[in-house]
């Protein structure tokens, strides 16, 4: 599907492509595939060759590092706030992470020569993309020391936090073992965390399925890192 077949409003639904000059816009879209990705799809596997980015409009993937064949940690979530493909936008050919979708939706796809081609000719796009780079090197960083640091049911508020941000539903799908590998933890640790938050009538949880049912309260009971994460994206994006 190309830009001319989308209806203008979703065009807009990625933040990085929205703070484009509409011509730089408007010249990638038309150079650009409007495709629908499947949860649990892999986009990439790490080591393998970079062929596209992405930008999602409602599409969320996850990027996970692998420590072996049992476990794994999700070290972000992108959603229509970013793009998918850092790692060529900073000259490499291929990621040590692991991207999966873990919530279907669309997503604006771009061979990675084009995309090169774009961010060379676009001043516009190479200063935002640059920016957003940043912004996820802190993340990962971020990541890091939460997971070291902060108690499991104030990293399970705020990741749940985060994909109901880009899911932009009350009702999505986690499994225990995306939950897992949101946390870092074993299968038991996910559901005690999940559980207190259920008892405490913020979240419903059953069968893989999460209900956000007061997102104020979630909000509450998250570590500090959902509310830095927010601020530095606000500072450095604008």
């Amino acid at each position: 599907m190309k830009a001319d077949q989308v209806d203008g409003p979703a065009v807009h639904l990625n933040r990085l492509l929205a703070m484009l000059p509409d011509a730089d816009r408007q010249r990638l879209l038309a150079r650009s595939e409007c495709v629908a990705l499947v949860a649990q799809d892999v986009l990439y596997e790490a080591g393998a060759p970079l062929r596209h980015v992405y930008f999602p409009t409602s599409a969320c993937i996850a990027l996970v590092t692998r420590l072996d064949a049992c476990a794994g940690l999700e070290v972000a979530l992108v959603g229509q706030e970013g793009m998918v493909g850092v790692a060529a936008l900073l000259g490499a050919s291929s990621s040590p992470l692991n991207h999966l979708v873990q919530g279907a939706g669309t997503a604006w796809q771009v061979t990675r020569a084009v995309f090169h081609g774009e961010v060379e000719r676009c001043g516009a796009l190479d200063r935002v993309l640059k920016r957003y780079a940043f912004v996820k090197m802190h993340q990962f960083a971020q990541t890091a020391a939460c997971t070291r640091f902060h108690l499991v049911e104030a990293r399970l508020a705020r990741c749940l936090l985060m994909a109901h941000d880009r899911s932009r539903t009350d009702h999505f799908s986690a499994t225990h073992e995306y939950l897992a590998y949101m946390l870092g933890v074993r299968r038991v640790g996910v559901t005690k965390a999940a559980t207190a938050l259920q008892n405490r009538a913020l979240i419903r949880y059953r069968r893989g399925e999460i209900t956000v049912l007061d997102r104020h309260g979630l909000e509450a009971r998250a570590c500090g890192c959902y509310e830095a994460a927010n601020a530095l994206y606000a500072l450095v994006m604008g």
